[in-house]
């Protein structure tokens, strides 16, 4: 039997569970829930395969009891969502179920997407059952998501044919939101920016996806994706280095440590400078005066002899 005329149920799987008759929630306790998910994710079934997926730990005959229980209590709290015949359980076909809905619009994801196929976009943080954790459901969960993510990313590639470019980059950033190293969403939105005239986007999303997969993975990103980007991933010829406190005059080669100074900057060759070390060798700085202050005046209101800039050896 059906609904029997005793109302429209909606039920929500994603982001949370909720079960509503006419608008106005029913509540049902744990144990219950997952019957009716169970039915609304896996559709029909025997009540030896259900019993056996919400209680593994149980021997078969106390699985079917509990079973048998959680089918009364369903009946009881709301009737008509369930329809009963013999061995199969399964929801009233007109329950309407938010789950189907994401289903439907992958499955149109396949054939040519329209506006229908562009509510994907909607539900890119819609997770199946959020905090459940039994491994039917995990499986489930990581099926949604592989599902959304290649509808995604075959919605971006579709985009950018059509030529609705900011469309393709949200569609591509959706599915890298929902994986990172997913190389494909990442190619759909490197060249989506490249269209759009934004190198510096298309740069950072590629160094971006090149980082995290050579530390989690080990490995470059492929040849293809690489050649998108071309020549902005080529490293810039470094600039001489310069300083302020020498009016812009480069400073000698090799110096590898800087320390700020009004004004611009000193520097010091590589080398230990530590006062007292009776290994250290000379070396030459540039910077200030040693008898000015950090503003470059003449430390305890004298005047810097030789001026604010000076060669001098540590030892």
């Amino acid at each position: 039997m059906g609904n029997d005329g005793c109302g429209h149920f909606e039920l929500s799987l994603l982001r949370f569970w909720q079960l509503r008759l006419d608008g106005e929630t029913v509540r049902v306790a744990a144990r219950q829930q997952r019957l009716i998910a169970v039915l609304a994710i896996r559709g029909p079934s025997m009540r030896t395969y259900i019993a056996g997926l919400l209680w593994p730990e149980c021997p078969e005959a106390r699985a079917l009891e509990s079973l048998r229980v959680s089918i009364h209590l369903v009946t009881r709290q709301a009737a008509g969502l369930l329809v009963k015949n013999g061995p199969l359980v399964g929801l009233a076909p007109d329950v309407q179920v938010d789950l189907h809905s994401v289903r439907a619009l992958v499955k149109d994801a396949s054939s040519g997407f329209g506006q229908a196929a562009r509510a994907l976009l909607n539900l890119r943080d819609a997770e199946l059952l959020p905090g459940w954790y039994e491994d039917w459901v995990i499986f489930e969960q990581s099926r949604l998501r592989d599902d959304r993510l290649r509808a995604l990313t075959t919605l971006a590639r579709s985009l950018i044919s059509e030529g609705d470019r900011e469309g393709a980059v949200e569609a591509a950033a959706a599915a890298v939101d929902l994986e990172p190293l997913y190389e494909s969403a990442v190619q759909a939105m490197v060249s989506a920016e490249l269209l759009l005239g934004n190198s510096a986007a298309a740069l950072v999303a590629y160094q971006k996806y090149a980082s995290t997969l050579w530390s989690e993975m080990g490995v470059p990103p492929s040849e293809k994706l690489a050649g998108l980007i071309g020549a902005l991933n080529k490293p810039l010829k470094p600039e001489p280095c310069l300083s302020a406190v020498l009016g812009f005059q480069p400073l000698p080669d090799k110096v590898q440590d800087f320390f700020p100074v009004h004004a611009g900057r000193a520097a010091v060759l590589p080398g230990p400078l530590g006062k007292g070390d009776t290994g250290a060798e000379a070396r030459f700085a540039v910077g200030l005066h040693p008898g000015t202050d950090d503003q470059g005046a003449p430390a305890g209101g004298g005047t810097a002899a030789g001026g604010s800039v000076v060669n001098h050896v540590a030892t």
